[in-house]
């Protein structure tokens, strides 16, 4: 097996950004030759420079992101294989993705959807998605996906959960008014924690619908990913959530 180099062994701070404690995994099993080739040449050519956004500008930086001008910017915090994300990115190649995930694994299985599908509408940030929340500009998003995020089910952990009210006031400032917020998860626990969450934020979210264990998405451009069936074939049905920014 090959290993990365100490440059990509993690992803360092962004200058200017308060230090935060980031939860969970970096990095799994060691890359494959062509995952460590991917990580090497093509994620620099499609990570996200934070240094180039201004929350002041908001006309501007979807083409310094993009590299060209796109109709729409969506965001998916946590995109793990990214199977979702690129499906999205595929079938709507007027909107530009961003996709946040600090598991290098994870990136690196993006990374290959992204070359062999020659996706171009994508952008990763490989690292926490509240450092790019900090950085974008107000009302810069028109959707936000949320799908089978990592569920801390130790109740001494739940601050670190994402659907938390301390992250949901910063991700509605960059959420553009009617926007979508999409949740999934197979645990119920962290469903009911995030309706109480959105609940505790009235002025800024409504909780437009919600499915409860093992009924099919609302979403008419749902491709499910692979987690989501290996949780139904343990017995884990999934829940889902569409919050509407108000």
């Amino acid at each position: 097996m090959i290993s990365l180099s100490p440059e990509h062994s993690s992803i360092a701070p962004v200058a200017g950004l308060a230090r935060r404690k980031l939860y969970g995994r970096r990095k799994g099993k060691p890359l494959r030759a062509a995952q460590v080739r991917l990580v090497e040449e093509l994620l620099p050519q499609v990570s996200v420079d934070l240094e180039v956004l201004d929350r002041d500008n908001n006309a501007a930086w979807k083409k310094e992101v993009f590299g060209r001008q796109v109709n729409h910017a969506w965001l998916e915090i946590g995109f793990g294989g990214g199977e979702h994300l690129a499906h999205q990115a595929v079938h709507n190649p007027g909107v530009g993705l961003i996709g946040c995930e600090p598991y290098l694994n994870g990136i690196a299985k993006l990374l290959h959807r992204i070359e062999r599908d020659a996706v171009e509408n994508v952008r990763v940030h490989p690292g926490d998605a509240r450092d790019l929340i900090d950085r974008l500009p107000d009302q810069s998003v028109e959707r936000v996906f949320v799908l089978y995020p990592d569920p801390w089910p130790k109740a001494r952990h739940h601050r670190r959960r994402f659907m938390n009210v301390e992250n949901l006031l910063p991700l509605a400032r960059i959420m553009a008014p009617g926007t979508e917020l999409r949740l999934a998860t197979d645990i119920p626990d962290y469903f009911e924690h995030a309706l109480t969450a959105v609940a505790e934020c009235p002025d800024l979210f409504e909780t437009a619908e919600t499915i409860r264990a093992g009924g099919v998405a609302s979403w008419p451009d749902w491709p499910g990913t692979r987690y989501e069936a290996k949780a139904v074939k343990a017995g884990r049905l999934p829940n889902y959530a569409t919050f509407r920014r108000i």
